[in-house]
């Protein structure tokens, strides 16, 4: 008993000396039970709303301040009708409220029952159903109730998503996920494979460059996620009815881009990892989770609180997966997506460029 007690303490020991093993036993718990439980919310309480007004009354300001007054809203002013499909298509707005021009008419015609014309049309942005759901509902009840409890006199728009098929959502936030995935694992686990087996070496023994190494061992790896990326752009059109609406040449431009940072965190990764099952273990469990928590993927950034939010900020996944479903599901142009195309590209030379001092480092 007394040898068995000795063992169990040199385990013991063994164990604490170890930070990495303390670090996932003790923090990842911590961190996993207050992201799920307090700071992600599958809750939708910050829908963007802006409301077209043709001619103002005391009717309509009354409507508006109720909506402006609601928690669960963010009012974004009212805007023209020319700006309605801006408004949409940018994201600055997930709905928009457009009363009709002869409103207390309608409503005074609705009290004898003398009409059935709608009062009032909702506008959704239904490329995000959570939030196209969430926001109706909203609208409904607080401007239902602003008509004595009704919503006969409301007309509910979905646009780019009328059937709310929630493959529209999820595809998008998917190849976010995939790409930086698969591409970071595969170029992280291959270079530590070469470090591990000697061969690496050898390699930077021969005439070429460290660089034009790297490089060549990137290419093939790009090659196949381009594959990966022409299957998955096939498959979400032609079997899950994904429109495309968006310019194709903007697509694959912004995805290439994302591609290249992928590969470059998995240089990355290679230079901080020991082994290959460190590597692989960075790459697919630590990764994972900021990509599906705090990407956008599955819960709405306007629901996080103010500290993560500037987290979730340097996730590129969240970046890419905003600009495709503006791309593919609203069909919007470039120019609206060029915030998302800038940043991405500042962090794939700022990966780039890390990753290669590392791997400098590394061999001095």
């Amino acid at each position: 008993m007394r040898g068995f007690l000795k063992f169990v303490k040199k385990e013991t020991l063994h164990i604490l000396r170890d930070s990495r093993t303390m670090l996932i036993a003790l923090l990842m718990p911590v961190v996993q039970i207050l992201l799920f439980g307090f700071a992600i919310s599958t809750e939708v309480n910050n829908v963007n709303v802006a409301v077209v007004v043709p001619k103002w009354s005391e009717e309509i300001r009354n409507a508006v301040e109720k909506l402006s007054a609601n928690p669960y809203i963010t009012y974004k002013g009212a805007i023209g009708e020319h700006d309605v499909d801006r408004y949409l298509r940018s994201g600055e707005a997930d709905a928009i409220v457009f009363f009709a021009h002869d409103y207390d008419n309608i409503i005074q015609q609705w009290k004898s029952q003398a009409t059935g014309q709608p009062a009032m049309q909702f506008i959704m942005d239904a490329s995000n159903t959570n939030v196209a759901q969430a926001g109706a509902g909203y609208l409904s009840n607080i401007l239902g109730g602003a008509l004595q409890e009704s919503t006969s006199l409301i007309e509910t728009h979905m646009l780019f998503n009328p059937q709310m098929k929630s493959a529209f959502n999820f595809v998008p936030g998917i190849m976010g996920m995939i790409f930086i995935l698969i591409c970071a694992m595969l170029t992280s686990v291959s270079i530590v494979r070469e470090k591990e087996t000697g061969t690496m070496d050898v390699l930077l023994v021969s005439p070429a460059r460290p660089l034009q190494i790297i490089l060549a061992k990137m290419v093939p790896f790009f090659v196949l996620s381009c594959i990966n990326l022409t299957t998955i752009l096939l498959l979400a059109h032609y079997v899950l009815g994904i429109p495309m609406t968006g310019n194709l040449g903007s697509i694959i431009m912004i995805s290439l881009v994302y591609l290249a940072l992928s590969l470059a965190l998995g240089l990355l990764v290679s230079t901080i990892a020991s082994s290959q099952i460190v590597a692989l273990l960075i790459s697919a469990a630590v990764m994972l989770m900021p990509i599906v928590m705090l990407s956008g993927m599955m819960f709405p950034i306007e629901n996080m609180p103010a500290v993560l939010k500037p987290i979730s900020a340097i996730v590129p996944a969240r970046w890419y997966i905003d600009a495709m479903r503006k791309l593919m599901i609203q069909g919007a142009p470039l120019g609206m997506i060029l915030k998302d195309f800038v940043i991405l590209i500042i962090m794939t030379i700022g990966l780039i460029a890390i990753a290669l001092k590392n791997f400098k480092d590394k061999l001095e």
